[in-house]
């Protein structure tokens, strides 16, 4: 499971036709900033691989100016092609950033050799679909341990970490950081416009906006304070009075610098942790709010994590209700090569 930096030939027996789709779709599973789906996809023929690229059209402004969910989001999205490559008894080829002078274009996976699908990638390829974002409190149950030390495993195999964040005082002031900037953007008018996609430069249609129905549990239940998608949640200043029990194992994702690679990194190491999590019945919640204020994210860092960058802070447990986020076709997002242009590709027969 682990990315291949080297250059190797593919084999002339690589997966044809519909291998794309079924790496699109794999794709498409990954979670994203607010549901955007901030990505596209270009299949170069079974010879030349499998491009990932950023969707600039769909970065959110004032959520993320820099576009670093945009491309963590996207990274998330690789190592589910990733996953799909090896599935389907290849090892991935992965080069990342291949074309320094085009910043949306993220990756490029080829096929390489040959490989058995090992009880590991299964696992993986069937937690794709299991899993989930939870929004809301979790189930009283505490993450074993043992549990937490395999996903941070898995992130330092992408090269990032994840730091635990279990000190009383320390958990008390990353609560305070989470509430201090969800009020800041739900009292922006505009930001409360692209969280929720209903209107604004970040108009989405329904099926790709966050559900309702994943929104059902209240959304400041838990320790820190959760993103307010309906417009109807009051005031989040306040310490929760109910669930703190129920906040989960909170974690913090980093990585050694805060490049365009990192990112892409990071959201591969968030994947195979999610994915590793999924696989154990265990589901995250994102609270990334603070790190989309700069004086805020450096705070976490320097109290939290120290010389490394924070790229996303999560909440693990087991899930009280799991609801599915809608998701674009794989034809939506999937276009072939066509010297040197991208033409959008027909959907597979039925």
């Amino acid at each position: 499971m682990s990315m291949t930096y080297t250059d190797t030939a593919p084999l002339d027996s690589a997966p044809r036709g519909r291998a794309a789709f079924h790496l699109a779709r794999a794709a498409g599973c990954a979670p994203s900033v607010h549901n955007t789906q901030p990505w596209f996809f270009v299949d170069e023929g079974r010879d030349r691989g499998f491009e990932v690229h950023a969707d600039g059209g769909r970065r959110l402004p004032l959520t993320d100016p820099a576009g670093r969910e945009m491309v963590i989001s996207c990274g998330a999205a690789l190592f589910n092609v990733r996953v799909a490559v090896r599935n389907l008894g290849f090892r991935p080829v992965v080069t990342p950033l291949p074309v320094p002078a085009d910043q949306a274009f993220l990756a490029h996976v080829a096929w390489g050799a040959h490989a058995p699908v090992t009880g590991r990638v299964r696992e993986m390829e069937r937690a794709l679909t299991r899993r989930h974002t939870q929004r809301g409190p979790f189930d009283p149950t505490p993450v074993p341990w043992s549990l937490i030390e395999g996903l941070r495993d898995q992130a330092r195999a992408e090269g990032a970490l994840l730091h635990t964040v279990d000190n009383p005082e320390k958990l008390r002031m990353l609560g305070e950081w989470v509430r201090a900037a969800e009020a800041t953007h739900r009292a922006h008018p505009g930001h409360a416009a692209e969280i929720s996609g209903w209107s604004g430069h970040a108009r989405r249609p329904w099926w790709e906006r966050v559900s309702r129905d994943a929104c059902r549990l209240p959304a400041d239940g838990s320790l820190l304070a959760g993103r307010d998608y309906t417009g109807v949640v009051m005031d989040c200043d306040r310490r929760p009075r109910r669930w703190t029990a129920r906040t989960g194992t909170v974690v913090v994702l980093s990585t050694p610098h805060d490049t365009r690679l990192d990112w892409l990194r990071a959201g591969q190491a968030l994947q195979r942790v999610l994915l590793y999590a999924a696989a154990h019945g265990v589901m995250a919640g994102f609270h990334t709010q603070p790190l989309e204020l700069p004086e805020l994210r450096a705070e976490l860092q320097a109290r939290l994590i120290g010389d490394r960058s924070a790229q996303m802070v999560l909440r693990l447990g087991y899930p009280t209700h799991v609801s599915a986020s809608p998701r674009r076709s794989p034809a939506a997002a999937l276009y072939a090569a066509r010297t040197g242009a991208v033409t959008a590709l027909p959907g597979p027969a039925s």
